[in-house]
């Protein structure tokens, strides 16, 4: 249905944001090898200045590129990644006029009070951040690491 579309389409979102995070870790399950690829802006490395955007646009709403250059935010981002994903029957009501005004109301709220949300579990550790800080738990060592270790402690 999509054939057409200039794959991939390139998804910038907040890896910080739990519910974002959430939505990311299911459209990956279902990516459409070569349709989606996924950017966190949270990350370190990540300069929105050589994209021509600020960080604080980038976190203002979901950002995405298709292949070909062009730029599509908001609900538009989430709807043309669910249908890279291969999930955009689920997505279709975002294409439906009646709706969108509402649609993009509600967006829009979220995009207001999604900073407020880093309290949320976060689908990769639980509960991350408390209280302006934040803990990412340790990770038990492989098998052959333990046995490493109890060497190295006897």
């Amino acid at each position: 249905m999509y054939k057409k579309m200039n794959w991939p389409l390139t998804l910038y979102f907040d890896g910080e944001c739990p519910l974002c995070a959430r939505e990311i870790k299911l459209l990956r399950g279902h990516a459409v090898k070569d349709h989606l690829l996924f950017v966190d802006i949270s990350n370190s490395e990540f300069d929105a200045n050589a994209l021509g955007f600020t960080f604080e646009q980038m976190q203002s709403s979901l950002h995405a590129r298709f292949a070909d250059g062009r730029w599509i935010t908001g609900l538009d981002a989430t709807l043309w990644s669910w249908r890279a994903a291969g999930l955009g029957f689920w997505a279709t009501p975002l294409t439906w006029n009646v709706l969108r005004p509402l649609l993009e109301f509600g967006y829009r709220l979220f995009c207001r009070i999604r900073p407020h949300l880093a309290w949320l579990p976060h689908p990769d550790s639980g509960s991350r951040c408390v209280d302006n800080r934040c803990v990412v738990p340790a990770s038990k060592p492989a098998s052959d690491e333990q046995s490493t270790l109890k060497n190295k402690q006897t």
